[in-house]
């Protein structure tokens, strides 16, 4: 899911129709998991990142709120939030970008009621700061502003007569190594960033560079990728390397003897011909994803941009060779679920943005409807291929998220009324990840200020889901 996503905030209207639900000839039946293993320098599982951890399996060891009845409870913040992060100590963290300016501002909330603690304005750069952040092992949020500093916020009661407060704790300048990549659009910009098991601090820039910072040494380095090359999504760390998604290709990530960011190995995918609708860049829309049925690890997958379908790319971690490509959907802005053997792909495809981000292009075609639809890959016992399992006509407005104990994927879908040119609802969907069955919807809201524009959905402890909107926030507990 790109951060561009969050540019303007004036909402098109898309016909989204559920269809039948298809059940394929492979076994409908998984062990999902395990997670991922723990980062050291990451808050909790689950919730440290915009997509649950620093391999981006958007799954959870956390319990969802059910497929019961809900209570949704919407903080209106003048700002989309993409981004909606949980530390050890309880309390929420949302990175958003203002409708006004679109600046970044990162809100501190009450974890009873979702609203806002303290708030505290970041440096405007392009949107780099704006989405993607993660919370370290000392519950700080940690980004990359507008002028180029690494930073590390913490918040405490250290305002007046006790008030809580959010506060710049450390920064580190990084911009030597990311200003000295400069493209066609202009100098260059971080648009995501994340630890390693070492504790450096991995970043990738929008020009396609790639480095990280090393915090003992404050020493900060970079590599570019491949000449003309964007970043478009976040990146994802495992005891492997570092995955980084150009729109031309994926990357797996070292260090070298020298101490110096290389590249382990490239897999180039197909771009197709032209963004599509539904997509804010041309090329993948996935922010890469590990997983495997035996460390968590071994596979690592994208999705490319091909036409008609979109495949799902999986791979061998360690030498990047294929694993397997499957046709998945017509088109995806959103980081695949991945867990145990199990993929899950959410279209996008025609969903209606906002607004594009500069530079985006002409879609092929140049609009189409969003009628959304997941579907489930498994990757075959023996690692040599993949079939799908599954596929349902769930029309996913926000990046599903997959319960461990649960055995379910929640998300949010958007149904339209009296035809096309009115949306009315926004539901909170309990699938069942074993069949495709959509088990329960409940309506969570119904104006263009409570679209949930493929964000995240965060599910904390507590059976409590967070679900960003494009002008402030969802918390939904069980009723």
């Amino acid at each position: 899911m790109l951060y561009r996503l969050t540019r303007g905030v004036a909402v098109c209207i898309a016909l989204a129709a559920v269809a039948m639900l298809t059940i394929g000839t492979s076994d409908a039946t998984a062990d999902f998991g395990p997670p991922p293993p723990a980062n050291p320098f990451l808050g909790p599982a689950g919730t440290a990142t915009m997509h649950a951890d620093a391999e981006s399996s958007d799954s959870t060891p956390l319990s969802g709120v059910g497929s019961g009845d809900i209570a949704a409870n919407y903080t209106e913040l003048a700002a989309a939030c993409p981004t909606i992060v949980q530390g050890a100590d309880g309390y929420p963290q949302a990175l958003c970008t203002k409708i006004i300016n679109q600046s970044p501002t990162v809100f501190l909330l009450d974890p009873a009621t979702g609203h806002p603690l303290a708030s505290l304005d970041l440096t405007k750069g392009s949107l780099l700061g704006g989405v993607y952040a993660y919370l370290d092992n000392t519950d700080h949020l940690v980004t990359v502003d507008g002028s180029g500093d690494l930073l590390r916020i913490g918040h405490d009661r250290g305002g007046p007569l006790g008030s809580w407060r959010l506060f710049i704790d450390s920064k580190t300048d990084i911009s030597q190594a990311v200003t000295g990549h400069c493209g066609a659009a202009g100098c260059d910009s971080v648009s995501s960033v994340m630890p390693d098991r070492a504790g450096r601090v991995w970043f990738a820039t929008d020009n396609g560079a790639a480095g990280f910072t090393d915090p003992k040494t404050g020493r900060s380095q970079s590599i570019v990728l491949g000449a003309g090359e964007q970043v478009d999504n976040s990146i994802s760390t495992a005891p492997q390397g570092v995955a980084v998604a150009t729109d031309h290709a994926l990357y797996l990530l070292g260090v070298d003897d020298s101490g110096a960011p290389h590249i382990l190995w490239r897999q180039p995918y197909d771009r197709g011909p032209a963004r599509k609708p539904g997509q804010l860049s041309w090329g993948t829309g996935a922010t890469p994803t590990f997983f495997g049925p035996r460390t968590g690890t071994e596979y690592l997958t994208i999705t490319d941009n091909a036409v008609p379908k979109e495949n799902l790319l999986v791979y061998d971690t360690a030498t990047g060779h294929t694993v397997c490509s499957a046709p998945a959907v017509d088109g995806t802005e959103n980081s695949p679920i991945g867990s145990g053997s199990s993929v899950f792909v959410a279209s996008t495809y025609g969903y209606p943005y906002p607004a594009l981000p500069a530079g985006a292009g002409p879609s092929q075609p140049a609009s189409a409807p969003f009628n959304g639809g997941m579907v489930r890959i498994d990757v075959n016992a023996t690692g040599s291929g993949c079939s799908v399992v599954w596929t349902d006509g769930a029309p996913s407005a926000a990046v599903p998220r997959l319960s461990l104990p649960d055995g379910k994927i929640y998300t949010v879908t958007r149904h339209s009324l009296l035809g096309a040119g009115l949306t009315k609802e926004f539901k909170l969907a309990v699938i069942d990840a074993a069949t495709g069955t959509i088990d329960s919807e409940r309506v969570i809201g119904g104006t263009v200020a409570q679209d949930t524009l493929q964000t995240v959905g965060t599910i904390a402890p507590g059976r409590v889901q967070y679900q960003g909107t494009v002008s402030g926030l969802f918390r939904m507990t069980p009723r």
